[in-house]
Parts: structure tokens; C-alpha cells; sequence
């Protein structure tokens, strides 16, 4: 592809050799250069305003077979050793080789050329041929440092593109090293045969210009494809071959240029074109096509135009009156007219809306300071499109060579708004992503949404009740402002809008129909008409919206909320991009909100399941019981934690922690089994906590409840003598569940890890377990938890004790009320977002010589369980449960 030249615009010394350089400027420039290959390099040289230019194959060896400027002994058909050539290097990296100082660059410095001076800058490109292989290389020079820029470096390599054909042929000719030039003429002056292949009947029909170039007869050619491929050079078959079944597969064209072998051994090359024919039905039936010889080159002027109309970027010139010169065929089509009412006409009557733009501006300047310029400009309908142009002046005029960039620029801004978009959504998805608190979300997307597509926002959520998709289920519950003056006034406006809207509003329109409802200009006079009077509307008058968008927050088959997005005067409208994005981001917003809702009402539900299964705790005499319960945060982990604690008919005190193994509801239910064996045996009987641990396991694996769970059971008892001495005796026994704690009057704190912790419920029910017991004195606090409270991922069982403990110590020192101490334990012991549910059991003894304490609560007993001896003489009577 041929890009706009660009390089400097300095005056340049003539050449070593004492060959004057090439005029610099003009539209085809005049030299008397023998051959094509001379004529390239001078155009090279005069483009880039370089003192010399020449094109070279290079082989086993460098030939130079055209150039302009050349040093003193070094002309056309001069060879240098690849060691002593810079174009080898070209070659070699196979990419455009810059040097901007040869004499400090180690690339070149110790080359003959570099060391004699005849190269100081050096600025070469390579020659490919149609297969892509690099064959030689063109290059212009200066016996001084010279600056390259990108733009030099793409003019160059498309006047390399031009010269493919002509080197190619050279190298050929290096290669087989044949003499024999090509003696006869084409059969017209055009040379172009054609062909038709019936893919059908596969008969291939040439005519007669195709049947002599391929070395045929009427009697000899056999009108097949293999009649084709036989003359075909080996290894130009295969690609010639994937080109033909390309087109006959996709329907489309055929272009390939490819060498020939002669029945004499001769080669040629030869230039097809072709187009592939379907039927009805979508089937290629027939492959049309012409073909020409492309050995021998036309030479003279004619090549340097062919050289302007092959190249894939416009040209044109302009004489000192600013009349067209010349027009190649890409700037008849980028102009939109032919050459026939370009050539002659005057440039800004045939385009009067270059007047006063960057065009006359930099058309002028070029020709008056003599200078170079590039710039890149708009040109308004018809054209409609963006140039990347390049002017030099001349003797004779100005010489412009120009590009249609638009796609390059309109592709641009799309990249830029598609990372700016790719971004947003990106951020939005993290953010919501990383909460399901619809609070939380909901500020979250409101400073996502501004100013990154709006000036200001309001989100609106649905309720989840029979009230969903009505006015009564809306609640605005956020916004925001880009102004900070002016967030307040959309929050009060937030908060009036909807008791003031009418059923004809835009936010009632994309509730009832699911889809964005669009306001792109006059925002505030439309929103005005659909809001009753009030302060709202008066506030629309402050809020000032020019354009608006109401977008369906939508979640799993449901409106979940609504996004009102609004621009400002001083912002252009919503554009249908900024409006698609808006969608993205509302989608992915309605999908976070719809989770957030699912969690709320499976965490409600489970959470509930859960703590219907709980009691509440007793309240016997001077013993204070405080019980806990937090969920997980995944609703569908919550199940397995109870807590339980109750009075035996002696009096005694049972608590009980426990875990059954899983997260989910089967856990909660089996759960819930366990827990109501465990109570009923211990309530009944009377028995101690080994006894009770061992009957449940027994009465499990009668009525197959199937289940495996962690346990402790502890029992507070107290004598009269005990009593007297202000003590009480804890009795426990533990199945495979985390140590109960208990901090002393004194603030220190104890792990109760006395008793063995026997196998878990439901997997051995005939073994023996074991109590182990303690002495508490009174303000003594015993801590009974599930192992969420110490055991997480990413963190040992001994570790978390550890950290129990200590926390515990702390808030000891605080003195803290056992509702105080157990809701201080949870904050500081729970990560944000725990995986796993909590139940705690705290009891506190209090001091059985004064009153029990307000915080306790009232002594209540259940009517067939006696006080404690001494209980009413000192308290009064306990409060006896119906």
C-alpha cells in the first residue's frame, strides 16, 4: 500500500560525481535517465529531496540497474561485493534499513562507501517480489547526516512497490543468467489474452494470444487446467493453484502473477486477473479471466506514469496558476471526478470549500516559501472524508501526493471509544461484582456512569413484593452529579421526581415496555410536561438536562430498577454509542442488582430456616446465658451450627454447642434433627454429658438419621457447699468439636482441652466417651463456639485459637456485659464476607450473695424443675413458665 511521502525540507548539495541533483518539485520530474529503473531512482531522489537514489538487485553479489547521482565510477550495471554493499544489509534485515549518521552508526561505518564519504545518511527499502522475497532494494543517500522520518520511510517503500516488477525481471535474469531478449511484440498494444474455464464440463478455452504466450497450438493445446499447470514453473504451482480454488470457493476474484516454462526452456513471466461465476444456487460454474505478458516493460515516460497510476495513493499537479497538470486514477477516484474535468481546471473552482481551510493554507505556504509540507485536513461532503497530504513546490508548480485516512482515523476514535467503553464495562463489573448490597451497588454505579457518559444520574430500584413493576414498588435510592454544587440539587430531586411524575413519563414508558426510552434534545421542557407542579418540576429548571435516557435495569426476565442517564447544554447529546454502552453497563447493572436481590431473599430464607430451629435460653439462677447466631455470607452456606441450652429437672444448666457436616439446607435439616434428639435425651433423663452424647449417638444410628457432627455438651452444677463457697462445678464432654474457652474474674483465659475429644456423632455409637470437669469461680464466663469463628481458609485451627484467645484477654480488660462480649467477639473475629455460619453460647456466673443483675434478665424457670437451695430466701421466687 502506498502511504502520503513526508521528509525534510532542506535544500540539498549536488551529489558526489558532479551529476546535478534532480529538480526538486515537479508534478513528473524531468531527467534524462536512460532506462524505468533510472527514472525510479531519480523520482526517489527528487520525492525525498535526496542527492542520490538507485535500485539494486542483490544476489551473490549488488548490481546496480538504475540510479540517479551515483559517485564518480559507479553507473548502471556496476557490481559491488555484498561485504562492501549497504544495500545487502537491507536485504538481509529484510525491512527498511535508517541511518541517520552512517559515520557513528556500527551497522555501516566500516564500509568504503561510508569511509570515502560518498554515504553520510542512508535511507533504503526492499524490493519484494510477488512471493514476498526480498531481491534487491532501492535507497537514496547523502554525503551528510540526515534525519529519516516515518513518512520517508512509507513514500519509499511504495516507489519500491512499483519497481517489483522491473527488479524482478532483473533478478530473474541474474539468476538464470539468460541474454536473450524478448523480440517480439505483443499481438496488440494492450497484449492481453483471455480465458474461460467451465467448471462444469471443465474445458479451458484461451484465445489465441494465450495459446501462443503459453508456447501452444490449436492442434497441441488440449483446452484443460492440466494444459495450464504443465506450463506452470514448479514452484510458482502450488499458489497459483490455492489463488484458482480460492475463488471457486468463496465466489470471489482471482489475481496472481506467476512464471511460465516454454517448451524451449524459455521463461516468462505472466500478470492473470479473473473473476469466478455462481449460479443461482451459489455455485461456481465457470472461472473468467485475461492474462498478459509482463516480461518486457515499456520504458521511456510512459514508465514513470505507469510508476504514478500503480501506486495505491493519489497524485496530482498543479501549475502556478493552480491548474490541474496531472491526475493518476487513485486521485480521479478520491477526487470523485475524472481526469477529463479535472485536467486544466482551476483547483479551488472545482473545490471551493479548500478556501480558507488548512488546504489553501499549506497549498500557498508551500509555494511561497519553497518548502515542503505535510498535514493532514477534513473535506466536507461530497468527498466527506479525512487526507493525509504531502506538497512540494517546484519550478513549474505544485506536485501533491495525498492519502484517504478517514477509515485510519474513523478506526482511531473507534478504538479509542471501544477501550473507553471495553474500560467502563470493565469497572462496573468489578465494582458490582465485588458487593451484593444493593446500597453498596448502587453508589457504586451512580460514580461509575458520571461523567464517564453523563453529566448526572438517578437509579431507581423495584421492589421485590406483589408491588414489582408498579409506581408504588419505585424507589429512587441514588444519584449523582458531576458538578459537587449541584448533587444535592439532583438528590433532592431524586427524592421528589416520582410523587410528582405522571403515567406519561419517560420512566414510567421503560418500566412498562423493558426498553430505553430516549430523550436526544430539549430534555428539560419534556421532562417539565410529564411532572406535575411542584418543587420537582422546579428543580428540573435548575438541573438544566438537554438530553436524557431512561434505561430498564434488567435481571433474569425482570425489571430490577431503572438508570436515568442526562447530559447537560454544555455536553453534546447522548450519541447511539454512548447510548449502547449505557445499555451494557444497565445490563450488567440489573444482572448485580437481580443477585443482590436473589442473595437478600436466600439469605433471609435460609437464615430463617435456620433460627426457627433455635430456643431461647434459659435464665436460672444467677447464671446469665447469651446466644448468637451470624449466617455466612453465601446465603446457601448457612445449615450445619446450632446452639442450645436448657434446665434438667435437678436444676442443672445444659449448654450445647454443635456443627453437623455440610452448608446447605440438608445440613440445616439434619440439624435440626440432631439438635431435638439431643435436647429431648438431656432433658429427660437427667444424664450427664459423656451419657448424653453416647445415647444421641446411639438413637442416630437407630432412626438412621445418616448424618456425622461435632459436638460439646457442658453442664453447670452446684451443691449447697459449693454454693457457700461461691464456686460451681462445669462438667463436659466433647465429640471432635473446637475447645470451649472461659475467662476468670481475673481476666485471664482458659482453653477447656482437659477432656479427650472423642469421635464425632454418628460414626462409632458404641464407644465409651469421657467427661472431664472444672471448678468456676463466680464472674467466671464460659464460651462455647462453632469452628467458623476460628478456622477459615488460609488460616490453621491453631491459629485461630490462638487469636481467640487473645482477643478474648482484651476485652476482658473492657469489662464488657456478655452481650457486649459476644458481639465485640463476631466484629473482630469474622472476616467481611464470612464462608462459613457462627453459633455461639456465652454463660456468665454471677455472684450468688446480692440480686441477680438487671442485664440477666428475670430468673425463669419451667414448672417441674426445683430451684436451687437457697434461691427464694435470697431472691424471691423464681418466675415458674407456664
Amino acid at each position: 500500500m502506498a502511504n502520503r511521502p513526508t521528509g525534510g525540507d532542506d535544500e540539498r548539495q549536488a551529489p558526489p560525481g558532479g551529476e546535478p541533483r534532480p529538480a526538486a518539485g515537479a508534478a513528473l520530474p524531468a531527467v534524462t535517465a536512460s532506462s524505468s529503473l533510472d527514472r525510479l531512482a531519480a523520482l526517489a531522489a527528487s520525492l525525498l529531496r535526496a542527492a542520490s537514489a538507485h535500485v539494486s538487485v542483490v544476489s551473490d553479489r549488488q548490481v546496480i540497474r538504475g540510479g540517479v547521482g551515483l559517485p564518480a565510477g559507479i553507473s548502471t550495471g556496476s557490481e559491488v561485493p555484498l561485504a562492501e554493499a549497504v544495500c545487502a544489509l537491507t536485504v538481509e534485515a529484510d525491512e527498511a534499513l535508517v541511518v541517520t549518521d552512517a559515520r557513528a552508526d556500527k551497522r555501516v561505518a566500516a564500509l568504503p562507501a561510508v569511509r570515502e564519504g560518498v554515504v553520510g545518511a542512508y535511507l533504503g527499502v526492499p524490493v519484494r517480489a510477488t512471493d514476498g522475497r526480498a531481491i534487491g532494494a532501492l535507497c537514496v543517500f547523502e554525503p551528510e547526516p540526515r534525519h529519516w522520518s516515518a513518512s520517508d520511510v512509507r513514500l519509499l517503500a511504495q516507489l519500491a512497490d512499483s519497481a517489483r516488477t522491473e527488479l524482478e525481471l532483473a533478478a530473474l535474469t541474474e539468476e538464470y543468467e539468460a541474454t536473450r531478449v524478448m523480440s517480439e511484440l505483443a499481438i496488440d498494444a494492450a497484449g492481453i489474452g483471455t480465458f474461460d474455464w467451465d467448471l462444469t464440463t471443465g474445458v479451458l478455452t484461451w484465445d489465441d494470444r494465450l495459446i501462443e504466450l503459453f508456447g501452444y497450438d490449436r492442434e497441441t493445446f488440449d483446452r484443460s487446467i492440466e494444459g495450464f499447470n504443465a506450463r506452470l514453473h514448479p514452484e510458482d504451482l502450488p499458489r497459483v493453484t490455492h489463488a484458482l480454488e480460492t475463488a471457486i470457493a468463496t465466489g470471489g476474484s482471482y489475481e496472481a502473477e506467476y512464471r511460465i516454462l516454454l517448451p524451449d526452456h524459455e521463461t516468462r513471466w505472466v500478470a492473470a486477473r479473473g473473476r469466478a461465476l455462481q449460479d443461482e444456487r451459489g455455485r461456481t460454474v465457470r472461472v473468467l479471466g485475461a492474462a498478459y505478458d509482463t516480461t518486457s516493460l515499456q520504458e521511456g515516460e510512459a514508465r514513470v506514469r505507469r510508476v504514478l497510476e500503480a501506486m495505491t495513493a493519489a497524485f496530482f499537479s498543479l501549475d502556478r496558476d493552480w491548474r490541474f497538470t496531472y491526475v493518476n486514477s487513485q486521485a480521479e477516484t478520491l477526487l470523485g471526478r475524472p481526469r477529463e474535468e479535472l485536467l486544466g481546471g482551476n483547483v479551488w473552482e472545482l473545490f471551493p470549500a479548500a478556501l480558507g481551510s488548512d488546504f489553501e493554507t499549506h497549498y500557498r505556504g508551500a509555494m511561497e516559501s519553497g518548502q515542503l509540507t505535510s498535514f493532514e485536513a477534513y473535506y466536507p461532503a461530497p468527498l466527506d472524508a479525512w487526507y493525509e497530504v504531502r506538497a512540494w513546490p517546484g519550478p513549474d508548480g505544485l506536485a501533491v501526493y495525498f492519502h484517504d485516512v478517514t477509515e485510519r482515523r474513523t478506526a482511531a476514535e473507534q478504538a479509542r471509544d471501544t477501550g473507553r467503553r471495553l474500560q467502563l464495562l470493565a469497572e462496573v463489573t468489578a465494582a458490582l461484582a465485588e458487593t451484593l448490597d444493593a446500597d453498596e451497588a448502587v453508589t457504586r454505579l451512580t460514580q461509575l456512569v458520571v461523567p464517564a457518559l453523563g453529566d448526572w444520574c438517578i437509579v431507581t430500584l423495584a421492589d421485590d413484593d406483589e408491588r414489582a413493576g408498579t409506581w408504588q414498588g419505585l424507589q429512587d435510592v441514588g444519584s449523582w452529579h458531576a458538578d459537587p454544587e449541584l448533587r444535592a440539587v439532583v438528590a433532592r430531586y431524586a427524592q421528589t421526581r416520582l410523587t410528582a411524575l405522571t403515567d406519561r413519563s419517560f420512566l414510567a414508558q421503560a418500566l412498562r415496555t423493558g426498553r430505553a426510552v430516549s430523550v436526544p434534545s430539549d430534555a428539560a421542557a419534556k421532562l417539565r410536561a410529564v411532572l406535575e407542579p411542584g418543587e420537582a418540576r422546579d428543580l428540573v429548571d435548575v438541573l438544566r438536562p438537554e438530553s436524557a435516557v431512561v434505561l430498564p435495569l434488567r435481571g433474569r426476565g425482570r425489571t430490577v430498577g431503572l438508570l436515568t442517564l442526562c447530559n447537560g447544554v454544555e455536553r453534546s447529546p447522548l450519541r447511539a454509542s454512548d447510548i449502547e454502552t449505557a445499555k451494557d453497563v444497565a445490563s450488567r447493572a440489573g444482572l448485580a442488582l437481580d443477585n443482590a436481590r436473589l442473595y437478600r431473599q436466600q439469605r433471609d430464607l435460609a437464615e430463617g430456616l435456620q433460627v426457627s430451629m433455635f430456643t431461647d435460653p434459659p435464665e436460672p439462677d444467677h447464671v446469665q446465658v447469651v446466644v448468637r447466631y451470624s449466617p455466612a455470607t453465601e446465603a446457601a452456606q448457612v445449615g450445619g451450627d446450632w446452639y442450645d441450652s436448657f434446665l434438667q429437672p435437678d436444676g442443672a444448666t445444659v449448654l450445647v454447642i454443635g456443627d453437623v457436616i455440610g452448608h446447605d439446607v440438608a445440613a440445616a435439616a439434619a440439624m435440626g434433627q440432631v439438635r431435638t434428639l439431643l435436647r429431648g435425651i438431656a432433658a429427660d433423663s437427667g444424664a450427664g454429658p459423656a451419657e448424653v452424647l453416647r445415647r444421641v449417638d446411639r438413637v442416630m444410628q437407630t432412626l438412621q438419621v445418616g448424618t456425622t457432627a461435632t459436638a460439646v455438651v457442658a453442664r453447670l452444677e452446684q451443691t449447697p457447699d459449693e454454693r457457700f463457697r461461691g464456686v460451681t462445678h462445669l462438667r463436659w464432654s466433647n465429640a471432635g468439636h473446637p475447645p470451649p474457652m472461659v475467662i476468670a474474674a481475673d481476666g485471664s483465659v482458659t482453653t477447656l482441652s482437659g477432656a479427650q475429644a472423642d469421635l464425632l456423632l454418628g460414626i462409632a455409637p458404641d464407644i465409651e466417651r469421657e467427661e472431664s470437669d472444672v471448678l468456676l469461680g463466680r464472674r467466671a464466663t464460659v464460651l462455647l463456639y462453632t469452628d467458623g469463628l476460628v478456622e477459615r481458609r488460609g488460616q490453621s485451627l491453631d491459629d485461630g485459637l490462638s487469636l481467640l484467645r487473645d482477643t478474648l484477654a482484651e476485652l476482658a480488660t473492657e469489662s464488657p456485659t456478655l452481650d457486649e462480649l459476644c458481639d465485640r467477639v463476631l466484629a473482630r473475629m469474622l472476616p467481611e464476607r464470612p464462608e462459613d455460619d457462627v453459633a455461639l453460647v456465652a454463660v456468665r456466673l454471677h455472684p450468688q450473695d446480692r440480686p441477680r443483675p438487671v442485664e440477666a434478665g428475670p430468673n425463669r424457670l419451667p414448672p417441674n424443675v426445683a430451684p436451687e437451695p437457697g434461691l427464694e430466701a435470697e431472691a424471691g421466687p423464681p418466675v415458674r413458665d407456664a
